[in-house]
């Protein structure tokens, strides 16, 4: 956890969060700048592997800066994502595009924009990508984002590596990306990718992956097709309560023994990890009300400001901000339309009344990156903290500006 507390004040760093809450509206966001880099630093263990930060986990233009700074790469999954690395100042050759579904626009940016490579997911991306090198008079360097059908042992909705999730192509069908690869004149093979989920723990996951990986380039290999580049995807896990702490030293060592002599360059690509812990979400308590015997906090942040328990049934540690020593059990919930905007359910916290502050703790993975305007509520601000100094990464939107947004047409 980010909040220590020092003569029963809350602090991220050097800044009071109570100074914060003087000057911002809640809800609001806070990151920390040191955790966001001892977690670089965490994981920036393992021998010649680079690092690729995964945008979509947090993509605030500061963010990118620092992680830019700290000497990631970008792994982006759309044509915004990768507008935003090329604006924060990636060097192109340290972008990878990935994706299930990029157009044909989304394909032709990032070709004019001479990226690392773009990790195709099937057999029409590739056609299309060909006809595209042919089109500009390019040789296009791509990658193959293999689906190994490996189970991550993970919540379902963020398992990506099964044979019947959408992401990737079958390892199975390996013979006919082959195939493919020496048809197509206008794509150079440059890499090997896959992603099989979030959140794993345990060794043995990584384990299988790395291993149907080697297996895959050594294919590549007997058929003189010899690779740059590869990708060995994140999903390393995080602590959001009691989860066994992942063993980074015991995967380098894995990848040290599986890829040993292995000329090609390797890469991962962390984002919940690097940005989880980092962020917590300040809200204030609008009011407190008793159905049945359940004890409700009603928060002025929802579900449209951080979805995941109600998407993912997520667990995040809630604390009290205030100094009260008496303790009770309350259900927290936001101020939406909708009964699945609970954020926790029977949690101890200390006495609250309306008024009274609670942080919602790390949140900086995936949440404010799937904010909505749901309720037409304003997106909240987002703050970084650097020691004693912090900075509003993003204003709060303006209701204004959302009404401004609609177009009504001439005949009403």
């Amino acid at each position: 956890m980010i909040i220590n507390f020092e003569n029963q004040q809350p602090l991220i760093e050097g800044v009071s969060i109570n100074d914060l809450i003087e000057k911002i509206e809640t809800p609001f966001y806070v990151y920390s700048q040191k955790k966001i880099t001892e977690s670089f630093n965490r994981i920036n263990i393992f021998n010649k592997t680079d690092i690729f930060y995964s945008v979509k986990a947090n993509s605030n233009q500061a963010i990118l800066t620092l992680m830019k700074k700290l000497g990631a790469g970008a792994d982006v999954v759309s044509i915004g994502e990768l507008k935003r690395a090329i604006e924060a100042g990636f060097d192109k050759n340290k972008i990878i595009f990935e994706g299930v579904g990029k157009s044909q626009t989304d394909l032709e940016f990032a070709i004019n924009n001479n990226i690392r490579q773009i990790n195709i997911e099937s057999f029409e991306e590739m056609g299309l990508i060909n006809s595209l090198g042919k089109k500009l008079n390019k040789n296009i360097d791509i990658g193959v984002r293999i689906n190994p059908d490996i189970k991550a042992n993970t919540q379902d909705k963020i398992s990506t590596g099964r044979k019947k999730d959408k992401f990737g192509i079958s390892i199975e069908l390996i013979d006919e990306i082959l195939t493919l690869v020496k048809k197509y004149n206008n794509l150079n093979l440059v890499g090997l990718s896959c992603h099989v989920g979030s959140q794993i723990h345990e060794i043995n996951v990584f384990e299988k992956v790395f291993n149907k990986m080697k297996k895959t380039t050594d294919i590549l290999k007997k058929n003189n097709i010899k690779i740059k580049f590869l990708d060995l995807g994140g999903g390393f896990g995080v602590t959001y309560n009691q989860e066994k702490k992942l063993d980074l030293n015991a995967i380098s060592n894995l990848i040290d023994k599986t890829f040993r002599n292995e000329e090609y360059n390797i890469s991962i690509e962390p984002g919940r990890f690097l940005v989880a812990n980092a962020g917590i979400l300040v809200t204030k308590v609008i009011t407190s009300k008793k159905n049945s015997d359940i004890n409700f906090l009603i928060t002025d942040a929802g579900m449209q400001t951080f979805i995941r328990p109600a998407l993912y049934n997520a667990f995040h540690k809630i604390i009290g901000l205030n100094n009260n020593n008496k303790k009770d059990i309350y259900t927290v919930a936001g101020p939406i339309c909708e009964s699945s905007d609970i954020f926790a359910n029977s949690i101890e916290l200390p006495k609250q009344k309306s008024g009274d502050f609670l942080a919602i703790c790390d949140v900086g993975a995936y949440a404010f990156v799937m904010a909505s305007n749901y309720n037409t509520i304003c997106l909240p601000p987002e703050i970084l903290i650097n020691e004693k100094n912090y900075s509003i990464i993003r204003k709060k939107e303006n209701i204004s500006e959302i009404i401004k947004k609609d177009i009504i047409p001439d005949w009403l």
